[in-house]
């Protein structure tokens, strides 16, 4: 695996490195001793699917409080996401900065988000699916987040949101 720095502290596009043959290819996703080697947080609690029938279907922007932190390996496993996230770390040099990476299915290639950063993704293809790996198991009592077009990050995002939920929808602003 490739880890490329996204200029947030813990923050990182992966990309993969498959070894081809006449079969087809093979590569890692995911390896606990690399991820520890570069400061990651390894935990695996939970994986989840998302399926989003519609481009321009918006969720986020998620976190989940302390003590329930969480770091989410974000992969897109069929069509395209602008994904992005948000450093709410206070005591971070790039506090409310942000960063984004364009996952696909083709390209293979995953995020990675740390605890104390918020994360969401707007879908550029119709029936796009998501898998993500958390280090933490989902806590609603810890569960928050902020509107997505919130004036306190300037987030800019690719195109315009034609989905989104009623909960992601109303949240308040961060700050």
């Amino acid at each position: 695996m490739i880890f490329q720095d996204a200029r947030l502290k813990g923050v990182y596009e992966i990309q993969l490195e498959p070894m081809s043959d006449e079969r087809g290819f093979f590569a890692r996703a995911w390896c606990r001793k690399e991820f520890e080697s570069h400061g990651l947080n390894p935990a695996l609690a939970q994986c989840n699917i998302s399926f989003n029938a519609c481009s321009g279907t918006l969720r986020g922007m998620h976190y989940q409080a302390e003590p329930y932190g969480e770091a989410k390996l974000v992969r897109c496993t069929r069509g395209a996401i602008y994904d992005v996230a948000v450093d709410l770390r206070r005591d971070s040099r790039t506090f409310k900065n942000w960063v984004a990476a364009t996952l696909t299915a083709e390209k293979r290639n995953m995020f990675f988000v740390p605890e104390g950063c918020a994360h969401g993704f707007l879908t550029l293809e119709d029936n796009t699916e998501v898998f993500y790996q958390m280090s933490e198991f989902y806590n609603p009592e810890s569960a928050s987040g902020f509107r997505w077009d919130d004036p306190a990050f300037h987030i800019v995002w690719p195109r315009n949101v034609e989905v989104i939920s009623e909960r992601d929808r109303t949240y308040p602003n961060f700050g």
